[in-house]
């Protein structure tokens, strides 16, 4: 069930921490806007549900790749810490990755970074795509269906990626589970992950 968005969060208190708690509400007020509204989404509806000023917004983030970056940067990030968690696999670390497709538009591109596609991508995000790629074959079994060429867990990944559309978590949800599954691939919880 698709859950209601407050239009703008609770600001955060002053203090020495405001501007880190300042920077990580942005970002995580852009990968719901970004969801919600695509990557054209205007900066104000970001600044608005993180609940600050577009003053603060733009010392954070100065244009709206600043901010996608940053939102492509924590998304790997937790995609690298659930491959570190104590307890990890791969079905686990793909529960994580698919929350991240479903979520942020803004990470589609990432997983597709490898030159291939004509145009010559930005050198950040072939950086993001390979640790994205090592977090994943970290846990990778030899024996593993998708183990049999080096490329062939990230092409999996981006066969997801590129279904993983519709107008609500759910319906992309359905999608990206149907993918794996037709793919013979187990995916674990699709979840955030949370230290």
């Amino acid at each position: 069930m698709e859950h209601a968005r407050p239009e703008t969060r609770k600001p955060a208190s002053g203090g020495r921490n405001a501007a880190a708690r300042n920077r990580a509400a942005l970002i995580a007020a852009a990968r719901e806007i970004y969801a919600e509204h695509g990557l054209d989404a205007p900066l104000s509806a970001i600044a608005r549900r993180a609940g600050v000023g577009q003053g603060v917004l733009y010392r954070h983030f100065p244009d709206r790749e600043a901010i996608a970056t940053a939102v492509l940067e924590e998304n790997v990030r937790q995609v690298e810490h659930a491959a570190e968690a104590d307890g990890a696999d791969l079905p686990k670390v793909l529960g994580v990755l698919t929350w991240h497709l479903m979520e942020s538009a803004a990470f589609l591109g990432v997983l597709h970074a490898d030159g291939r596609s004509g145009s010559a991508p930005q050198p950040y995000t072939v950086a993001l795509s390979l640790r994205v790629a090592r977090a994943l074959h970290r846990h990778l079994p030899a024996n593993h269906p998708l183990a049999a060429e080096a490329d062939d867990l990230m092409i999996a990944v981006g066969m997801v990626s590129g279904v993983v559309t519709g107008p609500t978590r759910e319906h992309r949800g359905r999608r990206a589970e149907a993918a794996w599954r037709l793919l013979g691939v187990e995916v674990g919880p699709v979840l955030p992950f949370e230290d």
